[in-house]
């Protein structure tokens, strides 16, 4: 929304709305804190008409943000954040000065979804998209069973485990790193299959596969060992198939500083100690 009309004319705010840039924040403390810091700085255009949008928050909300726009809530515009959250990895850092010109230098960086289509036990299916990844996770204290395909050959026909999941070079540094999952470059043209708590093979450690291969994962007994398919952060409970494919036809532009983008990120994740 627009700076309150009834405010008094101040000459020192810069005037953003001519340059249709809008502005977004969380619902937390400290992003609404941040966004009226912002507001008594510069003028936004309206959020739904921008043509750049400033949003505030953790990189849940930067999900949250680009999951608006993939489900056609929200018009698909580049994004640049700055961290009011906790993590902020798909974030810059905050900073109050300077915002147009950090904006006008930012370094564009493109995020293909995945698309989850999962088919559950009584037969519905639900097609959902995921920025970061698609994950199965076993539902009880049973191990999940499932068989995984890659282009429609058999790869694993059991992998007993606590589940797997197919993530995104953007999503690889989040719960696909926690499950010992492989960095991917953004721009490498590569999927993660990594497994999490992997039984039997317990070597199998995971694979690298083109971003063009389409996956398919088979429960092998979802009655006594159900099994959950989670996009992102939604979840469809008792799935008997999933589907999961990158749509190269939608395309989301995240805008990062150059001295700080995620590239550059992630390349440095992959020599933490």
């Amino acid at each position: 929304m627009n700076a309150d009309a009834s405010q008094p004319e101040d000459k020192a705010v810069v005037d953003l709305s001519t340059r249709a840039i809008g502005l977004l924040s969380s619902h937390t403390d400290v992003a609404k804190a941040a966004e009226t810091m912002l507001r008594r700085r510069y003028r936004f255009a309206d959020a739904d008409e921008a043509e750049t949008l400033v949003a505030l928050g953790g990189d849940g909300f930067m999900l949250h943000t680009l999951h608006e726009m993939l489900d056609g809530g929200r018009r698909c515009v580049p994004v640049f954040g700055m961290n009011r959250g906790t993590v902020g990895f798909l974030m810059n850092d905050w900073r109050m000065d300077r915002l147009l010109e950090r904006i006008e230098k930012a370094k564009a960086i493109r995020v293909a979804p995945l698309e989850m289509r999962a088919t559950t036990v009584g037969g519905k299916t639900f097609t959902h998209a995921a920025i970061n990844e698609v994950s199965l996770l076993r539902e009880t204290r049973q191990t999940a069973k499932i068989e995984v395909l890659v282009n429609g050959h058999v790869v694993l026909p059991e992998l007993v485990c606590d589940g797997v999941l197919v993530a995104t070079p953007a999503g690889s540094t989040a719960y696909n790193l926690s499950a010992h999952g492989p960095i991917i470059p953004l721009g490498a043209n590569l999927l993660a299959l990594t497994p999490i708590s992997p039984f039997r093979p317990r070597r199998w450690r995971g694979a690298l596969l083109p971003s063009q291969s389409r996956f398919a994962i088979h429960v092998l007994d979802p009655a006594k060992r159900p099994v959950s398919a989670v996009a992102d952060f939604t979840e469809i409970r008792d799935v008997a198939s999933v589907e999961i494919w990158e749509d190269r036809k939608l395309s989301l532009k995240l805008l990062f500083d150059p001295e700080h983008n995620l590239e550059e990120r992630i390349l440095k994740e992959q020599f933490v100690p």
